[in-house]
């Protein structure tokens, strides 16, 4: 028993970011120097804070209040092991799947981010173009500062359109049929938002668009003002515009003004994900809204296998949050994701070397999970299966009886 206890206390050591991080200020660590090769994803946010106004950086990186869900969306993909096979032919890997019906180079896309050009000025411009260099898809948010219609003059790719649902209605159909006729594919449908989360650093920093951008689209909508407020624009913005009355008829609704795919984003529970077949949703992002919303919620890939379970592959769930390497990515789809989505990488590596930045995030975390399923003996997504990993919950699968 003693034995047991031990390898239980021992495993939480090893895997503690506490554990890491004192390892680390023990020995002096030091920022990397600013014209050192980027060779993860994570070193995008420090060239990220030293670029960008603090206002703006505290913007895309802050959470709510004591901000416990931000740090665990990171930490919990940390506690899950991988089960490597080995003696498996892996000179060939195929990381294609499909979304929707729609072929992508991997399963890796973008999540939809709020503000763009606050982080470079080529803004969803450079995003949308590394997507479709890249092959696969970007998620465009409601509150970007590029319309529907200027990302689609981009040119050609896979798009989907995030979508908040307002008092008007009227506003909320106009968006979509924008949406629709620019192209994008799917409404990704926000639905963890009745009320704006409280974001402390926004409310210290007065936090406001600046005043060069404006919400693409929205101009010509009247929709209120931005500057009406005392603590943060958009938080104004938000709450005196987004339905707080929203419910599951409303997905239904949706349905009956557009044909386009509609996924539900903002599940973190096996509950909703029935509510969310039963309302005709085509597919499940499991989120935390990076952690922006609720604060103490689980980390999104505590979160996931539930929902799975729950959905029984009768619609496809996708993960945000957290994700910043490979392996993450690896680990989610172990245990049922069918593909994530990548937000603050983006907005960090935008913000640091533009549309470049953007390509080589893609890029390197593609490579990573290439290299992760080779060396766990998997040459396709569909060989990736639960077996790979070991959980928290799988404790008594794993330690021995003595």
């Amino acid at each position: 028993m003693l034995m047991v206890e031990g390898f239980k206390y021992c495993t939480r050591l090893c895997l503690s970011p506490q554990f890491y991080n004192l390892i680390l200020s023990e020995k002096g660590a030091r920022r990397p120097p600013e014209n050192m090769e980027i060779t993860n994803v994570m070193e995008y946010q420090e060239m990220a804070k030293q670029k960008l106004p603090k206002m703006i950086y505290d913007y895309y990186a802050s959470g709510a209040e004591d901000q416990w869900t931000l740090k665990e969306n990171r930490d919990a993909f940390s506690r899950i092991l991988f089960r490597p096979r080995v003696l498996i032919d892996v000179s060939g890997i195929d990381m294609t799947t499909t979304v929707l019906g729609f072929k992508i180079s991997m399963p890796i896309m973008i999540a939809p981010s709020a503000m763009q050009k606050m982080a470079h000025p080529d803004g969803e411009y450079a995003t949308a173009r590394a997507a479709s260099a890249a092959g696969t898809i970007m998620t465009l948010s409601s509150f970007a500062t590029s319309s529907v219609e200027e990302v689609a003059s981009t040119g050609p790719g896979i798009r989907f359109f995030q979508l908040y649902v307002f008092k008007d209605r009227n506003v909320v159909a106009q968006l979509v049929k924008r949406a629709e006729r620019a192209g994008f594919k799917a409404i990704v449908l926000t639905v963890d938002t009745p009320r704006l989360g409280r974001r402390e650093a926004d409310i210290k920093n007065r936090f406001t668009l600046p005043p060069h951008l404006t919400l693409k689209n929205f101009e010509g909508l009247d929709l209120g003002k931005l500057d009406k407020t005392d603590d943060s624009g958009l938080a104004s913005y938000v709450a005196g515009q987004v339905d707080r009355t929203l419910s599951w008829k409303d997905v239904k609704w949706l349905q009956t003004i557009t044909s386009l795919p509609i996924l539900v984003k903002g599940v973190m529970t096996a509950e909703d994900a029935r509510l969310a077949i039963q309302a005709g949703a085509a597919g499940i992002i499991v989120s935390n809204h990076g952690a922006r919303q609720l604060d103490y919620v689980p980390a999104t890939i505590m979160a996931l296998e539930e929902v799975v379970k729950a959905v029984q592959g009768r619609l496809p769930v996708f993960l945000d949050g957290g994700v910043r390497r490979g392996t993450d990515v690896f680990k989610a789809l172990a245990l049922g994701a069918s593909g994530i989505l990548i937000g603050r990488p983006v907005l960090f590596s935008l913000a640091a070397e533009g549309e470049a930045g953007v390509k080589k995030v893609l890029q390197m975390l593609r490579d990573e999970l290439e290299l992760t399923m080779a060396l766990c003996g998997c040459r396709s997504l569909k060989e990736i299966t639960r077996n790979h990993v070991m959980t928290q919950w799988d404790c008594p699968r794993i330690l021995p009886r003595l």
